[in-house]
């Protein structure tokens, strides 16, 4: 691997790492918010949604324009509107104030995903990209495992408001990373504009829009990938609240749930990123999302606590192989220049998914004056998201020769 490589996959880790510690920062922050700003669960669901909002309509044009433009832009430009969006809530104080400051940072993260893993397959070797990514996205778990730890310090020892200003400053880090390590596969090899990349995929194949519409994988996949979003927002928003108010645990080890979830995530990340690219990615992506399944059935209806833990690290596992092996998948069944656009709209499905998902389960924890429900909902999501991905099962191997490529 070159330098200028290591340098693009050292700047991609920490983006993805600032982007899901701010996405799930949310959850662990949310015990004190709810108190200070006087909020029910819905209401808090709604601030939450607002992020994903944002998230969900920008991550299709954010994709499609880093197949097209400079990724050192775009990333920098966009890591920095994710720190201003963190920072910009430790400020608020009605739930108006909050939606429109989340939807910042969600609009921020949204060059933080799709743009990211398109750039990182790009650079790494076509025989081992589900592991590459594997890696690369670990940066998400460290993110999230870091912050796990540091959050109820900086909490305990100040306020829930110092622990966003922190995630604000450490996102402008990140965005300095982007600006110094971030370049597009063709800056290096032959010594192409860093403005546009058009002249560069003008001469790569391409599927035509009725083509890309018309495939079965980009809606079965898409529509598995909603199902997923909906499921994760269970636990990575009332988690930690569920800890405190139904469990009685104190908040320090309420997060700790999270630092569970990412470690696990870690783990499940790089051993099914593997595996993906030895068994292919649709099995990977179904057994993910059983996992998924399983954890949040356990949380709902499991009374010991150290069966409930095994049920969170279930939900680690399946949350850390989802990412990559999605996304990996883009490349598996569509040319690798429609790489970013694909993604973008299967981020668009997700982005769905979660802008429903605290929405509606926040409400039923209102209604029900319980959480069983959200976390049974969430595990039927997930079962139905791995039910999606059955019509593929015996296609997991590389498909693009079955399509007409437009050049």
């Amino acid at each position: 691997m070159s330098l200028r490589g290591c340098g693009v996959f050292t700047a991609a880790f920490f983006t993805v790492s600032i982007a899901y510690a701010v996405r799930y920062g949310y959850g662990m922050l949310l015990p004190g918010m709810l108190a200070t700003l006087e909020i029910t669960k819905t209401q808090a669901g709604v601030i939450y949604s607002s992020y994903f909002v944002a998230y969900t309509v920008f991550s299709p044009i954010l994709g499609t324009l880093s197949d097209r433009f400079d990724s050192r832009i775009l990333l920098t430009c966009f890591s920095a509107l994710l720190a201003v969006g963190a920072l910009l809530m430790a400020f608020v104080t009605t739930v108006p104030e909050a939606a429109i400051v989340f939807a910042l940072a969600g609009i921020g993260h949204a060059a933080c995903w799709a743009p990211v893993v398109s750039l990182v397959q790009q650079w790494a070797d076509d025989r081992h990209r589900g592991t590459t990514l594997a890696v690369v996205t670990m940066g998400s778990g460290v993110g999230i495992a870091a912050w796990s730890l540091l959050l109820p310090i900086i909490v305990e020892r100040s306020s829930w408001q110092a622990g966003w200003i922190q995630l604000g400053i450490f996102g402008f880090f990140v965005a300095g990373l982007n600006l110094l390590f971030i370049r597009n596969p063709e800056e290096n090899e032959g010594g192409l504009s860093p403005i546009s990349r058009v002249d560069v995929t003008r001469t790569l194949p391409r599927l035509s829009c009725r083509q890309f519409l018309g495939s079965l994988h980009l809606w079965l996949i898409g529509g598995s990938y909603l199902l997923v979003g909906f499921t994760v927002l269970v636990p990575f928003t009332f988690l930690s609240v569920y800890a405190s108010e139904e469990l009685h645990l104190s908040y320090a080890t309420a997060t700790r749930f999270f630092t569970i979830i990412a470690v696990a995530g870690m783990a499940g990340k790089l051993s099914l990123g593997i595996l993906s690219d030895r068994w292919g990615r649709i099995p990977v992506m179904m057994m993910s999302c059983c996992l998924l399944g399983l954890g949040c059935w356990g949380i709902a209806n499991v009374s010991d606590l150290r069966l409930k833990i095994f049920f969170i690290i279930l939900i680690g596992i399946g949350f850390g192989a989802v990412w990559p092996v999605y996304a990996a998948a883009a490349m598996d069944f569509f040319p690798k220049a429609a790489a970013g656009s694909v993604i973008g709209v299967w981020t668009f499905f997700l982005g769905l998914g979660s802008i429903t998902s605290p929405i509606v389960c926040g409400w039923s924890i209102d209604f029900s004056g319980s959480y069983t429900w959200a976390f049974n909902i969430g595990f039927a999501a997930a079962m139905l998201a791995a039910a999606l991905l059955l019509p593929l099962l015996n296609q997991s191997e590389r498909t693009l020769g079955k399509y007409k490529w437009d050049v």
